[in-house]
C-alpha cells in the first residue's frame, strides 16, 4: 500500500473519509475531497461581524470572527468544526488573503482546530455587506446516530 493509498483511507475527527487520489500531491491546509454520511448542516454566506453587526478592522480579524460565527451556527445543530466537510471562501482581495496566510492559519486553527475540509477560494468584486472583506459558506455532516 502506498502512502497516498493509506492517506485516502484516513478519517477526519468528524468521521469523514479523506479522498486523496494516488500520486497526487498532498494538499496543505485543505483536503481535495471528503466523503461523509449523516445529517447535512449548511450555512449561508457568513461574514465577520459580531452580534451587534460591527466588523473588526482587518482581514484576519474578520476571518477569525467569521470562523467564530460559523462555529456558533454549527453548535445550534449539535455540530462542531470537526464536522465541516467543505468551505467556500469569497474574498474581495486575494492579495490580502495571500499576504497573511500565517496569521490566517493561526486564527483558523484556534477556532476550527486541525480540521482541513475541501475548500475553494474565489475573489469577488465586492460583497453585499460593504465592510466585509470575506464571506464563507460552510457545509458540515453530522454522523448518523447509532
Amino acid at each position: 500500500m502506498t502512502a497516498s493509498t493509506t492517506l485516502a483511507r484516513q478519517l477526519t475527527a468528524g468521521g469523514a473519509e479523506v479522498l486523496q487520489p494516488e500520486g497526487w500531491p498532498v494538499p496543505r491546509g485543505y483536503s481535495n475531497g471528503l466523503m461523509a454520511e449523516g445529517r447535512l448542516v449548511v450555512t449561508g454566506g457568513i461574514v465577520g461581524w459580531d452580534v451587534s453587526g460591527v466588523f473588526p478592522d482587518g482581514f484576519v480579524a474578520q476571518a477569525r470572527q467569521t470562523f467564530e460565527n460559523i462555529r456558533a451556527i454549527l453548535a445550534e445543530a449539535g455540530a462542531g468544526p470537526q464536522h465541516i466537510v467543505r468551505l467556500t471562501w469569497y474574498v474581495v482581495d486575494i492579495e490580502d488573503y495571500l499576504s497573511q496566510l500565517r496569521e490566517l492559519g493561526r486564527a483558523y486553527r484556534d477556532i476550527f482546530g486541525a480540521n482541513y475540509p475541501a475548500m475553494a477560494l474565489v475573489q469577488v468584486v465586492r460583497l453585499v455587506e460593504k465592510e466585509a472583506l470575506l464571506e464563507i459558506e460552510a457545509t458540515a455532516v453530522l454522523p448518523r446516530e447509532k
